[in-house]
């Protein structure tokens, strides 16, 4: 069908997802996909059965708004137990179509026309369009290479009158860092006196290494009074494609942030958030999360030791940057292509999360996998120049 009808883009700059575009080369070249972040092992068959059975129990109609009581009340104990922070059931939680909508959602009930927004680069690429698609500038502020550390003078240096929100990400996806508690209190000690908001991304709170402790916004009160915090199910429990994770927020934020929810999404699936709400009841389902990581983390560097790549690992997420500054002096999207199509093996480039698309000459790989596809990784990793 043809038309004439012409848009006024509001994204005119926006291209198609790296996400997409490298799985796409990774199908059609038939290389081993460690690009998109999704396991390829199954989900747990305890909490796919909780879901078969509330299907088969009759609960396929809208949930509430806001989500189901009995999950509400899960992660509020659940947050409570973690980090000390006791978040109203009723009305400083609601439950969400997976964290990107959430983040979509916290972004448009408080950004207008001319509000800035700080985000630290390379940034996941879902915040900068939430932020202009809703008349708000973005700020970008670089983390310092190779070690991807916040610069907190910079962002001191950075926060203007028309500052409205800082966007923190930890565990950090692309590039696998953590915030400290040093972090936190030089934010802490920034944002007081401020109206600024904090929509803290912790969709990796549970996958974290080394003995790391997550250092969530919640857990720091002044921070938590200012603060969306946003997981995911998804990252949590392998299973990206049920798109549920949840938002919370003291009461006169979480007001705003349902406004906008009870528009765009209204409520989320209710078959899985039943299920969700009786596994949460097993602390152990999420508290066993770091050390399964870790060895697969572990396995993914033991077999690569012997590689070209520059490695530091990660502490955090399911993903390891890799260096090739040894390789090649391509740019990394080049050679992230140059790999997927020459050695069937598909990764993300990073440059793709700047602003000014910054070339630190790292990709990024999944290790979200079966012992069986990092091996087969491993092998070709470590044939790359050799």
């Amino acid at each position: 069908m043809n038309t004439s009808i012409q848009l006024n883009s509001k994204l005119p700059n926006a291209e198609v997802s790296i996400f997409t575009k490298m799985s796409g080369l990774a199908n059609s070249e038939n290389a081993i996909n460690l690009s998109q972040g999704f396991p390829n092992f199954p989900v747990s068959s305890q909490l796919v059965d909780l879901v078969v059975n509330a299907y088969k129990n009759g609960y396929n109609q809208y949930a509430p708004m806001a989500g189901i009581f009995e999950l509400r009340e899960a992660i509020v104990k659940k947050v409570q137990t973690l980090y000390g922070c006791n978040y109203n059931v009723d009305n400083e939680i609601t439950i969400t179509a997976g964290a990107t909508q959430a983040v979509y959602t916290a972004i448009a009930a408080s950004v207008i026309k001319d509000d800035e927004v700080i985000i630290f680069s390379p940034a996941y690429d879902c915040y900068s369009p939430a932020v202009v698609l809703n008349g708000g500038k973005v700020v970008e502020i670089e983390l310092i290479a190779p070690q991807f550390k916040v610069d907190w003078q910079k962002v001191k240096e950075k926060i203007t009158a028309k500052t409205k929100m800082i966007i923190l990400n930890t565990p950090h996806n692309p590039t696998g860092t953590v915030l400290n508690m040093e972090d936190m209190l030089s934010l802490q000690e920034i944002v007081k006196d401020t109206e600024i908001l904090i929509l803290s991304d912790e969709v990796y709170e549970h996958i974290i290494f080394d003995g790391i402790a997550h250092q969530s916004v919640s857990k720091y009160p002044s921070l938590a009074a200012r603060s969306f915090v946003i997981a995911s199910f998804g990252k949590t429990f392998h299973a990206t494609g049920w798109k549920m994770g949840y938002c919370l927020a003291p009461k006169n934020l979480m007001s705003e942030f349902r406004k906008t929810h009870q528009f765009n999404v209204f409520s989320v699936n209710h078959p899985v958030q039943l299920a969700l709400a009786t596994y949460l009841k097993n602390p152990k389902n999420y508290l066993d999360l770091p050390a399964f990581y870790q060895q697969k983390r572990d396995f993914f560097l033991a077999a690569i030791k012997d590689s070209k790549f520059s490695i530091q690992p990660a502490k955090g997420t399911y993903f390891q940057l890799l260096g090739y500054e040894n390789i090649s002096e391509e740019n990394d999207v080049d050679f992230a292509v140059r790999l997927t199509k020459e050695f069937k093996i598909a990764s993300i480039p990073i440059s793709v999360f700047y602003q000014n698309k910054t070339d630190n000459k790292v990709l990024r790989f999944c290790f979200a996998k079966n012992e069986e596809t990092m091996v087969q990784a491993a092998a070709i990793l470590n044939k790359i120049g050799s």
